[in-house]
């Protein structure tokens, strides 16, 4: 089963899908992470560090799909191509894909989480406000799980989406 959570930063994404992947036992793949160990690694930020870092982490999961793992990446997926991407790799193994799109429905508490977010201990930095709200987001084309986080709380949104992943049986 590949997990594909997306959404701008700040909207809740980390806080969901780490949760998620525990409760299945499963690998997660966080897109920053990635993008932030190439640039330790000495890879220059100014070469296209995010498209690689999709590329790694579309390779990584093909690898976990391919011994019949869960996947789950945490992830912007901000426009239909990276989606496509996810969607051809799961086609591929013959797994079932969970889109998650996920919001943050108030937009001052949207401001509120961006601006006092402090990077993760494997991420070099955190996007400002107006960054975020200049980042490209294209609706989703296909059926997907839409969850506000600022609708609920964690541990509600976590049980929703493990509810929708068990009770699904077909591709979303």
């Amino acid at each position: 089963m590949l997990i594909v959570f997306s959404g701008l930063p700040g909207s809740g994404k980390t806080t969901l899908s780490r949760p998620v992947a525990a409760a299945l036992g499963a690998t997660w793949l966080r897109v920053d992470a990635i993008e932030s160990a190439m640039w330790r690694a000495g890879v220059d930020p100014a070469q296209p560090t995010g498209l690689a870092a999709y590329v790694v982490a579309d390779a990584l999961a093909d690898a976990h799909l391919a011994v019949g793992a869960t996947v789950v990446v945490d992830a912007v997926n901000a426009v239909e191509p990276a989606r496509a991407g996810w969607r051809e790799l799961a086609a591929r193994h013959g797994a079932v894909m969970h889109a998650i799109e996920v919001v943050c429905g108030d937009e001052a508490e949207h401001r509120r989480r961006v601006q006092a977010r402090v990077p993760e201990h494997d991420q070099a930095f955190q996007p400002s406000w107006d960054e975020v709200r200049a980042r490209e987001f294209t609706p989703w084309r296909q059926p997907r799980l839409l969850v506000d986080t600022c609708a609920g709380d964690t541990p509600a949104n976590v049980r929703l989406i493990l509810g929708a992943i068990r009770g699904h049986a077909a591709p979303a």
